[in-house]
């Protein structure tokens, strides 16, 4: 039976999603070819029709990870007023259901330590996903009244807490991580008057 090229493209799409968020859960290096296929329904002969390699499976899915998670960050954030923007950014970057649920979460806490071992192909598409996160940040501030050179500060402290609230097996060190970060957001935050 032929497929259409639609079916094709919807394949793949359904194959990077699955990828992006079972990377995002369990790391690249944990998930196989095999068992990331069957989650998303399909036969693991099937993969390469789709992908040259795993890596290149990896560079799609950092692209759509970013994608999700910064639409869903962007969503929030416009939706607050100027004054309060970077502090909702930070708030549910450094919440708990984000540290718990790594699944639907930004793709540079889940695997950046792991793709700064990855060729500089996949690296490049980790880069554009930071870029779209700073640039989020900058806005950020900059409708607050702030100076959005400070993003990068922002987001070094935001994604390093997480990281580091997620390696934690000790609950109240965790949560004292994310309050370190949010901190560090509220000490970026602008000054009123």
């Amino acid at each position: 039976m032929r497929y259409s090229k639609d079916h094709k493209q919807e394949t793949r799409e359904r194959i990077i999603r699955t990828a992006a968020r079972r990377f995002r859960e369990d790391g690249v290096e944990a998930v196989g070819v095999a068992a990331l296929m069957a989650d998303a329904g399909l036969t693991h002969g099937g993969f390469y029709a789709h992908f040259p390699s795993k890596e290149a499976l990896v560079a799609a899915a950092c692209a759509e990870g970013f994608a999700e998670s910064q639409a869903r960050l962007r969503r929030l954030v416009e939706g607050r007023p100027p004054g309060e923007k970077l502090a909702a950014l930070a708030e549910t970057y450094l919440s708990p259901a984000h540290r718990d649920h790594p699944g639907q979460g930004c793709v540079a806490a889940a695997i950046g330590p792991e793709i700064a071992r990855h060729p500089a192909e996949t690296r490049a598409e980790y880069t554009q996903g930071l870029h779209g996160l700073l640039a989020l940040a900058e806005e950020a501030i900059e409708a607050d009244g702030g100076d959005p050179a400070a993003a990068a500060q922002a987001v070094a402290a935001m994604v390093g807490a997480l990281i580091l609230a997620r390696g934690a097996t000790d609950q109240a060190l965790s949560d004292r991580f994310l309050e370190s970060g949010m901190q560090s957001i509220r000490a970026l935050a602008p000054k009123a008057g």
